[in-house]
């Protein structure tokens, strides 16, 4: 047994104690397909810098057999790794990456596919998903686009050398894939702010897509059952999922926002805890999402360690715990940001707490809204910067 058989073992063997992986159908999959053959080199954080990691690099084999996201573009660049091979770490925005395994599985395991099911992929990225898809359902079902050639065309060829042979298209994922529609099941390894409605339009009645809610704040997976056209109903799922965002569904940068910010009103201390907010296993973080879209985190710019929260509309709070687990915030701009996040929270727990797994999601072409049971939050397209 090959080193990289064994990690990859290993790494399933995780997968599976931590309820990621289940179906013996998918864990075969995991067990089969090489994820190292897809990550030749990637970037690793190194502070607020990124290094550049090629194989063969101490650690890289361990690297990409962990349940870790390794971020493979910065930038929308394909340029960069080789800049900071050369030299030191170099900054830069994460525009590609294989994300965690654990999450692939959970998304793969939701998508409820059954032999013979066609499948539309949006986001090819390095193509090790694909791969997973292709060993399931066999190459000739799967479909999988990406925007990038930079991206696709290498995902391609690796895909090809180990015999998978989709159709992989260099496209705009938000409008689907028409030549092989209708598919069975869409899924995209990209988050988006609302669901295009293409992918419906291009999905068998009955059949799902999996996709990935594009929030700063509240993101996580949903599941949608088509309906005809443009239409369907599903769920916010209660595993929860993080992907970057589909290019044509970028949020505004919360750190330009912050730079130009307004003087602040005068300090207060505060019940609430950040980690509520922003904490991914806080029952709020997703109901909070949907009473203040648009609403992000952002470092400190002046010693990078103290969080902020910021608005698209210029309003903003900086929250503090001090030595004593005492809360205070300081906010600004048009609006008092965290009073707006306190009548949130006490709308939550009016409400009795909900969960994520408990808001359904409607759409019907343009129209799209969360509910809960009478209450309504209309999906609103991406906020653009103030």
């Amino acid at each position: 047994m090959t080193s990289a058989t064994r990690a990859r073992r290993h790494l399933v063997d995780g997968l599976r104690r931590e309820g990621a992986l289940r179906d013996p159908r998918w864990i075969e999959a995991f067990r089969q397909v090489p994820r190292h053959v897809f990550l030749p080199r990637f970037f690793l954080p190194q502070g607020i810098r990124w290094a550049a990691v090629e194989q063969d690099d101490p650690g890289w084999l361990p690297t990409v057999y962990s349940d870790s996201v390794l971020v493979t573009q910065l930038d929308d660049d394909p340029d960069r790794w080789a800049l900071a091979r050369r030299s030191e770490p170099i900054a830069g925005v994460p525009t590609s990456s294989s994300s965690m395994p654990g999450i692939m599985a959970v998304m793969l395991e939701e998508l409820r596919v059954a032999d013979g099911d066609r499948v539309l992929e949006i986001g090819t990225g390095t193509g090790y998903n694909t791969a997973l898809l292709c060993h399931r359902l066999g190459a000739a079902n799967v479909s999988t686009v990406d925007i990038d050639p930079a991206l696709l065309l290498p995902a391609r060829a690796t895909l090809a050398a180990l015999g998978y042979t989709p159709d992989c298209a260099v496209a705009d994922g938000e409008q689907g894939y028409p030549p092989n529609a209708p598919y069975n099941r869409i899924l995209c390894t990209c988050s988006v702010s609302r669901i295009p409605p293409a992918w419906l339009e291009q999905t068998r009645t009955g059949g799902l897509i999996v996709t990935t809610l594009n929030r700063p704040i509240g993101a996580g997976l949903v599941r949608i059952v088509a309906g005809d056209g443009a239409t369907g109903e599903g769920e916010v799922l209660a595993r929860d999922g993080r992907f970057m965002p589909m290019r044509a569904h970028r949020l505004a940068d919360a750190g330009t926002v912050l730079a130009r910010r307004a003087a602040p009103v005068a300090r207060r201390p505060t019940e609430l805890a950040l980690t509520t907010v922003l904490d991914p296993g806080s029952p709020f973080e997703f109901f909070v999402s949907l009473e203040l879209p648009g609403l992000s985190a952002a470092f400190d710019p002046d010693d990078g360690q103290g969080c902020f929260l910021v608005h698209p509309d210029g309003s903003w709070v900086r929250h503090h715990t001090d030595e004593h687990d005492e809360h205070f915030v300081e906010q600004g701009g048009g609006r008092r940001l965290w009073d707006a996040v306190e009548a949130a929270y006490a709308r939550w727990q009016a409400l009795d707490r909900p969960r994520r797994e408990q808001f359904t999601i409607i759409v019907n072409g343009a129209q799209q809204e969360i509910r809960l049971a009478e209450q309504r939050w209309p999906v609103d397209p991406p906020a653009v910067s103030a």
